[in-house]
């Protein structure tokens, strides 16, 4: 198969003066309510579903990175899985409606990953949806997450192994794909790399109405910011497009962007905007309840970002109810991945999760969305503390075995949202113990509103 990448010689866009852009608060405030989102990881590699040549992928975690896994070059990679990601009439509409009915506020899904192959209508490259499946997606998927009244955010990869003059060996991770490296002739300009990046997102800043957030994805050390993508610029231009946007802090790899040395997330100090607006851990929910930024842990339902039949470990809905619990106790975002298949269903486990979750915030919503970490400190019993306001939430875990629970502060009346029925409560010295029923009503996690 033979595909041709049109490049265009188009001007990097200047840096806009400070003040024609939103301060952070006005710009964020609405994503600090929603606390919870639905990330879709869908690309090429979707199809392929973790297999190649009728063989497992040599991994269980990021199939999204399979070409690499099975170091093919671009070519026989698309041969393969080109056939294989075909998708559904109105697969975008069943998304939409799964993370509305979960209870997500809004919507990070995949417009490039890695593989360089963009599910938009590009006039930069024909790896696009646009000429090889004749349908645009980004559009397809955006009109039915608007229609949900849900927020858009695109994830957008700034490595891609397709480009001819992407400077893999200027990057130290992800490994580029063997298969391209074999097939590399004489040295590559990576400006000329970094003018399509640019205008692509541009393209899609451009032509898909109001997007809320840009979610980077992947510098790494010593190859990031300017000197990698030219990310002031990049910012910039974002900002001229789309003034009210959000992005995460993935252009950048280094200490002062929120990233620690050993790679993880350092939420322990303010970020600077021309970082990013919000740190992002990756499956992991931090322990610290001092972050000092804005953060959002993006986390699997099982082991993989893009789908893998070989995968059916997946996490029980209990965990990813306590996970968010844990997330908005702490004050951060919970984005929870799906991973459709390659027709753009979503595979029953993880339709079942968010169904789950779903049922719980109907009856739990207002102990997650608009609310803060807790302001109580870390809860005596087995559990989380959300506060909003003078309302602080109490998510029990389990019951304990005396039937009580204390938290240090004078309140004044107590209920559990699945019932609205009072429960007594006794304040002496600013601590009020809450006497509870013989059993609790949910065994993922019930919670008691404290006024």
């Amino acid at each position: 198969m033979k595909i041709i990448i049109a490049l265009l010689s188009l001007s990097l866009t200047a840096t806009i003066p400070a003040q024609q852009i939103p301060d952070r608060d006005t710009r964020i405030d609405w994503w600090r309510d929603a606390r919870f989102g639905m990330f879709v990881t869908w690309g090429l590699y979707s199809g392929l579903a973790g297999t190649w040549n009728g063989k497992p992928v040599p991994s269980d975690t990021n199939l999204e990175h399979a070409q690499r896994m099975v170091n093919a070059d671009t070519y026989t990679y698309a041969a393969q899985a080109i056939p294989k990601f075909q998708p559904k009439k109105d697969f975008a509409t069943d998304w939409a409606r799964l993370a509305k009915q979960a209870g997500c506020r809004y919507v990070v899904f995949t417009t490039k990953h890695h593989e360089g192959f963009a599910l938009h209508d590009s006039k930069l490259t024909q790896y696009d949806a646009g000429d090889i499946l004749n349908r645009d997606l980004v559009r397809e998927i955006t009109e039915a997450l608007r229609k949900e009244g849900l927020r858009v955010g695109f994830y957008h990869s700034v490595i891609d192994w397709h480009h001819p003059q992407y400077d893999y060996t200027r990057a130290k991770y992800p490994p580029y794909p063997q298969g391209n490296i074999a097939m590399t002739h004489g040295p590559r300009d990576h400006n000329r790399y970094i003018k399509y990046l640019h205008a692509q997102v541009d393209e899609l800043l451009t032509n898909y109405g109001k997007v809320d957030i840009m979610w980077w994805d992947y510098s790494s050390f010593g190859f990031d910011g300017d000197k990698a993508w030219k990310a002031g610029d990049l910012m910039a231009m974002c900002y001229r497009k789309q003034p009210h946007i959000i992005m995460n802090n993935r252009l950048f790899r280094r200490p002062e962007a929120g990233f620690s040395m050993d790679g993880g997330a350092d939420l322990s100090h303010p970020l600077d905007p021309k970082y990013g607006d919000f740190g992002t851990p990756e499956k992991y929910i931090p322990d610290d309840m001092d972050a000092k930024m804005d953060w959002e842990t993006c986390m699997t339902m099982n082991h993989t970002w893009g789908y893998s039949e070989h995968d059916h470990d997946w996490k029980t809905a209990q965990t990813i109810i306590r996970q968010l619990i844990d997330s908005a106790s702490k004050g951060g975002n919970y984005l929870l991945n799906i991973g459709p298949k390659g027709d753009g269903s979503i595979p029953q486990p993880s339709i079942d999760i968010m169904t789950a979750v779903g049922k719980w915030m109907d009856v739990n919503g207002e102990a997650i969305y608009g609310t803060s970490k807790s302001t109580l400190g870390k809860p005596a019993f087995d559990g989380r503390i959300t506060s909003k306001g003078k309302t602080h939430y109490l998510h029990l875990f389990s019951r304990p075995e005396s039937g009580q629970v204390s938290v240090p502060i004078a309140g004044n009346k107590a209920v559990l949202l699945a019932d609205g029925k009072p429960l007594k409560v006794t304040t002496a010295k600013d601590r009020t113990t809450i006497t509870l029923p013989a059993a609790l009503p949910d065994p993922m996690a019930s919670v008691i509103r404290l006024d």
